[in-house]
């Protein structure tokens, strides 16, 4: 019965370790010897233990009544096994974490379908090594060069331009509003 009980609960080492991150390799291997161990223990006892030939007993023991009243203590011992408190928070927390797994699995199907819209728009569009400035300038109109509209200056980054605040500035301004 133990060797069953053991066999149900048993767990797919390698598929778990797949999923384990780098850093936290020494733990998982730690956990995965403790448990070794325990399973080793549960393993070298027997499932049921050994039957005592009380016959026997009764004819080598000379003193009346001992052996039975031994028996009928050994038979009314019974150790409780524990009570299993754990496995409504443990599938309450599967069903939570579910769930977050299933809104994960939307919002990624989203992005990948707006990033497939991407990729096609970027496929359709000339290679960047045929295009010319206007081509540039129709395809991505908020990163191209403007010098009409939005004149920059040289190397035409952010950080050079009349007017920039870094976001420290930008953080330090909205907490003085406030």
């Amino acid at each position: 019965m133990a060797a069953r009980r053991i066999a149900q609960s048993s767990i797919n080492w390698s598929a778990l370790a797949e999923r384990v991150p780098a850093n936290q390799k020494s733990s998982f291997g730690a956990f995965k010897t403790k448990s070794d161990i325990y399973v080793r223990a549960v393993l070298a006892n027997p499932e049921c233990p050994p039957q005592i030939d009380w016959a026997n007993y009764k004819k080598l023991v000379p003193v009346q009544g001992l052996v039975d009243s031994f028996q009928k203590q050994y038979e009314a011992l019974k150790v409780p096994y524990p009570k299993d408190t754990y496995t409504p928070q443990v599938d309450a927390q599967v069903k939570e974490s579910q769930s977050e797994i299933d809104s994960y699995k939307k919002a990624s199907e989203q992005r990948i379908q707006s990033y497939q819209k991407e990729i096609a728009h970027l496929k359709s569009l000339l290679p960047y090594e045929q295009m010319t400035m206007e081509d540039y300038r129709d395809a991505f109109p908020e990163s191209a060069l403007d010098p009409l509209n939005k004149p920059t200056f040289w190397p035409h980054t952010p950080e050079e331009q009349v007017g920039y605040k870094s976001k420290e500035q930008l953080e330090a301004e909205a907490q003085g509003h406030h």
